[in-house]
């Protein structure tokens, strides 16, 4: 009827049906209920209602298990409702959809289906609701029925008007007892006394009929539309009774325009319109039962549902209103073919089965679900991963090498030992300069040695604590500097040793080129070109801070990338040329006839030099974060300890415990002084 091209003049003064199954969907979709069965007349309005019904529960995510109609034949609908019976009972499903024209609504009540109890109903015929109670107990029913107002005066007319003064219908009498709760007179053609008005009528329930509003907003919708007809001027009507011509004849065509346009507010204050099909723009509530403590019903309205209303407020619903047995004590019903799936889960539909069978599924590693029954989870942002159960992401845990956490706690007591032992043999060395096995090998090469190590064993320290741009630059740069300096003054020392060897008969020209100048030379053009490396590493692509969020789960780590990597192999690979020619040299060396040979022991330090870095590089790889730093930490304290153990340490201990060795005396035997 809403066509307005095949009933351009019909108007509708009910909400229409098409907003009723919306409606409908709503609520399902509100309490969650995926899972419904339908019941239905198979009339042309009912079956176009369950079309659109089952095409917007699909849409929001429901599904239907049946669908049982029943034909408006008596004989045919008492045959069918046996099976529509068996239907119920043995369906999961705890919510049904009764979709009926208002005349099977009452043998609809008279049939066993009500009999099944943990369902709950929602039905679209307010007369079924609205019967006496001894026909059904109306529990776990929801109702969507025409928008119900108060309508002022009209309590007051329902309370003072004499019953008897109706006409004597059956239709009158029935409105009397649904209306008044079935306490009215059986006879309404008697008039009441004063005593059963007041004990009858004071529980009529005036709102619980839709329709008396309906024809409210009706009359006095017809009421404006003849009024802007009259008044506006267009037409010459008269009403006087000198004029033959009737009001009733502009009705058909005339009528329609301002019918069409009528907008205007009513004594409640509601916008009473027609929309572009005719409708009146209003809308439905929705209706429950409650049975108050001496045995009487009240209809409570426990929500509403009006398209025309501003985006957010078209749908309400008061759960705490409702009243259905048990069932909503504590939540509504589950209604659905699978249990929720809880958040940390996602559904996974089975096959050959409906959208709402379906299995729950955790969540991957790396991904969550923080709602009931996701279809898919989602991937947490990269610094961010899932908590325990997977419903939530959380911020990752930041780590580096700090100064607080034992490791790192540890490796700076190490490193400051190492330093002060260093710094302590500096200062034999300098206190007994004079001593022959001090001036032996050039001490300004020891000076040079011991003072490059110490820088060693502090540069460590700039690999613990959180990296920074400018502490990631200094970390790779520092080290590969000072280490060249380390391993060049090394090698000055074994190619001192080698060279004095061949050069020692007296007035030889070539030691006078074995002096100091001669061995700083090669520390000095050693060193230098180490830093050029380092320069252009520095301008090519330095050293950089970088969040690593993929290496550990859960973890951020702050570590240094090495921006280019031949770059950074290419350091290494130098300090690895120079210590192998220092390990090959000093091992020719090894046996030549000195009382201190000095060749031996740097042999040695090459050896535990080369094999440090030699494991350091796979081991290096091979570990991830903090551990990858304190791995290079420890290789640096390995080696630069090797250095000086083997160097220094023999040194130290004739000079502290075994001075009778520390003569020039022992000394002249084999071996020469080179310092000048």
């Amino acid at each position: 009827m809403s066509d307005t091209v095949k009933f351009p003049y019909f108007y509708r003064t009910v909400p229409s049906e098409l907003h009723l199954c919306a409606g409908i969907v709503k609520l399902l979709k509100h309490f969650g209920w995926t899972w419904v069965g339908v019941i239905a007349c198979t009339d042309e309005n009912s079956v176009r209602a369950v079309e659109i019904l089952k095409e917007g529960i699909e849409q929001s995510g429901g599904c239907i298990e049946f669908i049982e109609t029943f034909s408006q034949s008596s004989s045919l609908m008492i045959q069918k409702i046996p099976k529509i019976y068996n239907t119920i009972i043995t369906s999961s499903i705890k919510v049904i959809i009764l979709y009926c024209n208002r005349d099977h609504t009452e043998f609809v009540s008279y049939t066993p289906i009500w009999e099944v109890t943990g369902k709950v109903w929602i039905i679209t015929a307010v007369r079924l609701f609205t019967l006496p109670s001894y026909y059904v107990d109306r529990k776990n029913i929801l109702v969507f029925t025409a928008g119900k107002k108060n309508i002022p005066s009209f309590h007051k007319f329902v309370r003072e008007v004499n019953p008897a003064l109706f006409p004597s219908d059956s239709l009158t009498e029935e409105w009397w007892k649904d209306l008044c709760n079935n306490r009215c007179p059986k006879s309404i053609q008697r008039s009441c006394s004063s005593d059963e008005t007041s004990n009858y009528l004071f529980h009529c329930d005036i709102t619980i009929l839709g329709s008396s509003y309906n024809i409210y907003n009706a009359v006095y919708g017809l009421a404006h539309a003849l009024h802007d007809m009259i008044t506006s001027g267009s037409e010459n009507i008269s009403l006087g009774s000198g004029k033959s011509e009737s009001i009733l004849d502009f009705l058909p065509w005339k009528l329609h325009r301002y019918l069409k346009n009528l907008h205007f507010k009513n004594v409640l204050g509601e916008e009473i319109f027609f929309d572009e099909n005719g409708d009146l723009a209003i809308g439905y509530d929705i209706i429950s039962t409650v049975y108050l403590p001496d045995g009487t019903r009240s209809h409570e309205i426990i929500g509403s549902y009006n398209p025309y209303a501003s985006s957010g407020k078209g749908f309400t619903v008061n759960e705490k209103a409702i009243v259905l047995e048990d069932l909503f004590s504590q939540v509504p019903p589950h209604s659905g073919c699978s249990p929720s799936c809880n958040p940390g889960f996602w559904k996974l539909t089975r096959k050959g089965t409906s959208i709402c069978c379906y299995d729950c599924i955790p969540c991957s590693e790396g991904e969550v679900s923080n709602q009931t029954d996701m279809d898919t989870c989602i991937t947490c942002p990269e610094d961010q991963w899932p908590n325990q159960k997977r419903d939530a992401c959380i911020p990752k845990v930041i780590t580096f090498l700090s100064y607080e956490e034992p490791l790192g706690l540890t490796l700076t007591f190490v490193i400051i030992f190492f330093f002060l032992i260093t710094a302590v043999i500096l200062g034999i060395f300098i206190y007994y300069q004079d001593t022959p096995i001090v001036k032996a090998n050039n001490r300004d090469l020891s000076y040079i040695l011991l003072i490059s190590l110490m820088l060693c064993f502090l540069c460590s320290l700039i690999f613990i604590g959180r990296p920074e741009k400018v502490t990631c630059i200094l970390r790779q740069i520092v080290f590969g500097i000072t280490f060249s300096i380390s391993l060049s003054s090394v090698l000055a020392k074994t190619i001192t040793v080698v060279m004095a060897f061949h050069t020692i008969k007296p007035g030889n020209e070539l030691r006078k080129l074995m002096g100091s100048r001669f061995s700083n030379c090669i520390v000095l053009s050693c060193s230098l070109l180490q830093a050029l490396l380092c320069l252009i590493w520095l301008c090519t692509a330095p050293p950089f801070p970088y969040l690593n969020m993929k290496s550990e789960t859960g973890t951020i780590l702050i570590e240094c990338n090495e921006g280019s990597i031949v770059a950074f192999y290419c350091v290494l690979g130098y300090l690895g040329f120079l210590s192998g020619i220092s390990f090959i040299i000093a091992f020719l060396a090894r046996n030549l006839p000195d009382s201190f040979n000095e060749a031996k022991y740097i042999t040695f330090s090459m050896l535990v030099f080369c094999s440090v870095w030699v494991s350091f590089i796979p081991t290096y790889l091979s570990t991830k974060g903090k551990y990858m730093v304190a791995v290079e930490i420890f290789a640096i304290l390995a080696s630069s300890a090797g250095l000086l153990y083997c160097i220094f340490l023999p040194k130290s201990y004739i000079i502290l415990l075994r001075p009778e060795r520390n003569s020039r005396k022992f000394l002249s035997k084999t071996s020469i002084s080179l310092n000048q």
